[in-house]
């Protein structure tokens, strides 16, 4: 079982910005696909951003795309997601998740991962 350490999140007015990092406790996390994912209140857990096993490709929600950025550094083994121009409906827990070798734009579907961090509460509120 991997372990995923989350950090960042908070409260943001809307149009602002907030950074959301994780750090898991592999070395190989290129093998992983790795995602970020939010549950608002009363709603299922949705796919947000996620980047693909064995390459660099990333996937995205049509709800923040062009919006927001998740990376990888392998390095360090972390993943992070830079959030712009947040918007009231982004207010949710977020969670980052991983599992190994999950392939292209399946990696936003939560039920094929089994690793997940505590979750990060983001609100965006004036």
């Amino acid at each position: 079982q991997v372990q995923l350490e989350q950090s960042g999140g908070g409260l943001v007015q809307p149009g602002g910005s907030l950074r959301l990092s994780c750090a898991a406790s592999i070395a190989n996390l290129n093998d992983y696909g790795i995602g970020w994912f939010r549950q608002a209140p009363g709603k299922e857990r949705e796919g947000v951003a996620c980047i693909s096993s064995g390459d660099d490709n990333t996937y995205y929600a049509d709800s923040v795309k062009g919006r927001f950025t998740i990376s990888r550094d392998n390095s360090k083994s972390t993943v992070d997601l830079q959030m712009n121009s947040l918007k009231a409906e982004d207010t949710a827990v977020y969670y980052c998740a991983t599992n190994y070798l999950v392939r292209g734009p399946r990696c936003l579907l939560a039920p094929l991962f089994g690793s997940w961090g505590q979750g990060s509460q983001v609100t965006v509120s004036s």
